[in-house]
């Protein structure tokens, strides 16, 4: 089993900054790619962020430019610098991790889920 702990969330003002936090602890067998998502009240999960366990990045249109993602492969730990942010940006985000899992036939990889964390940026 893998655990996710989110850190970082809170309120902030147009135009601020936040940095998201995420580490993934368990039986992990190896380096987790990880992810960022966010819910908003009434709106359908949607991805935000992620990066592959080589460390590819790709950034959802709306964040481009003002989101950083960034991971420490050894802490299996994921970053989400949040800057500019906008009030659209207000939302639930949600750590995702697709961790592999040596097993006696090869590598098993499974995705799993933070609780998430609140992000509520004011005008």
């Amino acid at each position: 089993q893998v655990q996710l702990a989110e850190s970082g969330g809170g309120s902030v003002q147009a135009g601020g900054s936040l940095k998201l936090s995420c580490v993934a602890s368990g039986d992990i067998s190896g380096t987790c790619g990880m992810a960022w998502y966010r819910q908003a009240p009434g709106k359908e999960r949607e991805s935000v962020s992620s990066i592959s366990s080589v460390g590819t990045t790709i950034y959802a249109d709306s964040v481009k430019g003002r989101f950083t993602i960034s991971q420490d492969t050894a802490k299996n730990t994921v970053n989400l610098q949040m800057n500019s942010l906008k009030t659209e940006d207000t939302a639930v985000y949600y750590c995702a991790a697709d961790c592999p899992h040596a097993k006696w036939w090869g590598t098993k990889v499974s995705r799993y889920w933070g609780q998430g964390t609140q992000v509520t940026v004011s005008a």
